[in-house]
């Protein structure tokens, strides 16, 4: 499949996800929107996504539980080293679903941990920096900690890694720190 094709592919996913998950707020499909922006060596990522918590408690004590939520994502990665040159530019586009197991309060206000792995479809091969991935869909794979205030904010910092778990080699992996802004409805 040609690029342009792909890119327009994933473009209208991204498109359809967001733009469906601002109407589903209505309908009480999504509870939160977030924005993350992500740095590895030499690659960028900025990253929209929708949510919806999971209604189970599992786990329950002293006021804390474990419960999670769905991420749906679309993002734009941009790679500063393309084929392992410096200067030259790969921009991707990656959409994803990723189940996320959260350990809060009840409250779900204050501090929490949280991990967890989806699946994801880039737009073309990631080969930045003398890392490669070499194929489309990868695993992504996440542990992070953060912070919800009493105004709905969600502010995270997590270690995200991309893999396809040596499904095809070269398979080094990508890896990102990743600072989160979420907007609780």
């Amino acid at each position: 499949m040609a690029i342009n094709k792909k890119i327009a592919i994933l473009s209208g996913i991204a498109t359809a996800l967001l733009a469906g998950g601002v109407h589903a707020q209505d309908s009480g499909w999504v509870d939160s929107a977030s924005f993350d922006f992500g740095t590895g060596p030499k690659v960028r990522m900025a990253r929209l996504a929708v949510q919806k918590n999971w209604d189970a408690r599992w786990f329950a004590s002293n006021g804390r539980h474990l419960g999670g939520y769905w991420d749906l994502s679309a993002a734009y990665w941009r790679g500063t080293a393309y084929r392992n040159v410096p200067g030259q530019h790969q921009n991707l586009f990656v959409v994803g679903i990723t189940p996320v197991a959260r350990y809060q309060r009840d409250d779900k206000l204050g501090w929490y941990v949280e991990g967890g792995i989806g699946a994801n479809l880039f737009s073309e091969l990631y080969n930045n920096d003398d890392n490669q991935l070499s194929t489309a869909f990868q695993f992504g794979d996440h542990i992070g900690v953060g912070y919800v205030t009493q105004s709905k904010w969600d502010l995270g910092l997590k270690i995200q890694h991309y893999s396809n778990a040596s499904i095809k080699r070269p398979n080094s992996g990508a890896n990102f720190l990743v600072a989160s802004a979420r907007y609780q409805f």
